[in-house]
């Protein structure tokens, strides 16, 4: 193996040796496909195999099925402190894991080391988070007419399905099953195609930290084992976050069951000539996710609206800025960026920049492999910034899902307005003005689930709803809201 970082080599061993050879965790117990079968995960960073796993199909998620609803009965009678216990003492096992577990999804997925370690506590604190919030799930009574009793009670779905995305695995892996957990439900976690290391390993702490058949993790194709899960009759809830185009195929898969999807978005930075430039400068970098996931995020903000009086100094800062980050190797320390997920992706990413090119956009920095020969094997690009782009163009419509920030260049604020909303996303909206009015009216204008005024993607809070419109998705998470959607209501009326 290429990587020479002796602690990466020794988690990537334990982790192996943890999961008995990189087997599925279903029912609590270490197993293999029910096909024997086997699929590749990929270093991106030195285009090198370093583990094979289950490739699990409808039959592995049939035996996921059965052992969810066998822990299911027992799980959601527990009183939801109970079950909240269990949750914090799951967190504490991550956070004690973090570094290791950070550094496993560096490896698999190319991000960089240090923000995969703070990935795997975010993950953690939403088990927290949500078993604080256990007691709320409350229901409601109702008057009725000449006596009586009308309430309700929300109660758990049973088994329910969450299939996470490449580009945050740990942290995605271990939080969002946490709301599902308090609610009651027991999970089948299906991770990433591409990174399914991290999440396989954290089986050992499920093991720890919950009864057999409460979280049951399989992996295996998204077309093939993702499916399957989408359709299973038994599991009458489904969330999702990936593609809009996976979205679709799931929404047209579950049949009648209840779904959330956090999907793709295009998102916008609007920048007022009132501001300081530095600061929205840092934003505007920050905002893009370089340095977290090589902005192979939703939350990016893509596509940057400048006010045209202050064009020049805020291009000039953010090149600035970008020449800063350390694009390096994800396994150390030092580096800040690393290569995007696979060379398909690569591939993609590189497509997009020559559309803008060909379509008359101007290449500010970047556009080609990251420099360097330690770099070379890797699907390293480097960071992308276009200038003089256009309202319609490739690279400003669709979501790139890469380290490439699209600038364009406004004077009329209602043509401005009318071409942030004219897209087929809406999940988030960043605004820079220093007028409260201007900041206010913008604010209820743009078509975003989510809107920053004066901040950047970074700064989530949990117990904010965060969650997009139009083909951006449907449902909320990190909220009450999320909790709460992974229970039915039932009403009881009694008369007397």
């Amino acid at each position: 193996m290429s990587m020479t970082d002796e602690f990466g080599l020794q988690v990537l061993k334990k982790a192996e040796q943890d999961t008995q050879g990189w087997k599925m965790m279903i029912g609590g117990k270490w197993v293999e496909s029910r096909s024997g079968k086997r699929m590749s995960s990929l270093n991106p960073a030195y285009d090198e195999v370093i583990a094979e796993v289950p490739d699990g199909d409808a039959q592995d998620i049939e035996l996921a099925v059965e052992a969810g609803k066998a822990a299911f009965p027992q799980w959601s009678k527990m009183h939801v402190d109970e079950r909240a216990r269990h949750c914090r003492q799951f967190a504490t096992a991550v956070r004690g894991m973090a570094r290791e577990l950070g550094m496993l999804d560096a490896i698999d997925s190319g991000n960089a080391l240090l923000p995969m370690v703070e990935d795997a506590k975010k993950g953690a604190s939403l088990h927290d988070f949500f078993a604080g919030l256990g007691m709320e799930m409350k229901g409601e009574t109702i008057p009725t007419p000449g006596g009586g009793l009308d309430y309700t009670r929300p109660q758990p779905f049973g088994v329910v399905g969450r299939i996470i995305p490449f580009n945050h695995p740990i942290s995605f892996a271990a939080g969002k099953i946490a709301p599902a957990l308090v609610a009651g439900n027991t999970v089948i976690l299906k991770p990433g195609d591409q990174t399914p290391l991290s999440a396989l390993w954290m089986g050992k702490l499920v093991q720890e930290c919950f009864p057999p058949g409460v979280v049951n993790i399989v992996t295996g194709s998204g077309a093939i084992c993702g499916s399957a899960l989408v359709a299973h009759k038994e599991v009458r809830r489904i969330a999702f976050t990936g593609s809009v185009e996976t979205g679709r195929a799931i929404t047209q898969g579950a049949g009648i069951k209840s779904l959330s999807l956090e999907l793709g978005g295009k998102n916008p930075l609007i920048i007022y000539p009132d501001v300081d430039v530095e600061k929205v400068a840092a934003a505007a970098v920050a905002g893009m996710n370089f340095s977290v996931s090589q902005g192979q995020s939703c939350g990016s903000n893509s596509r940057v609206f400048v006010h045209s009086q202050i064009r020049e100094k805020f291009i000039e800062a953010v090149l600035a800025r970008c020449e800063k980050i350390r694009i390096g190797l994800p396994e150390l320390e030092a580096t800040q960026m690393g290569p995007v997920i696979s060379r398909r992706q690569y591939q993609r990413v590189m497509g997009y920049i020559a559309s803008g090119v060909d379509q008359g956009a101007r290449l500010l920095r970047g556009g080609a492999h990251a420099p360097g020969d330690a770099l070379k094997k890797g699907y390293f690009v480097d960071i992308t910034i276009f200038d003089k782009v256009k309202h319609g163009m490739k690279i400003e419509r669709e979501e790139i899902f890469g380290p490439v920030m699209s600038i364009l260049t406004w004077d009329d604020e209602a043509t401005m307005l009318q071409e942030v909303n004219d897209s087929d996303y809406g999940l988030c909206a960043n605004i820079w003005t220093n007028n409260i009015g201007t900041a206010m009216r913008m604010a209820d204008a743009v078509e975003a689930g989510y809107v920053w005024i004066n901040g950047h993607g970074g700064k989530r809070y949990k117990g904010a709803p965060f969650g997009g419109i139009k083909d951006s998705g449907i449902g909320r998470e990190h909220s009450i809201d999320e909790l709460m959607s992974y229970t039915q209501i039932k009403n009881i009326n009694i008369s007397y």
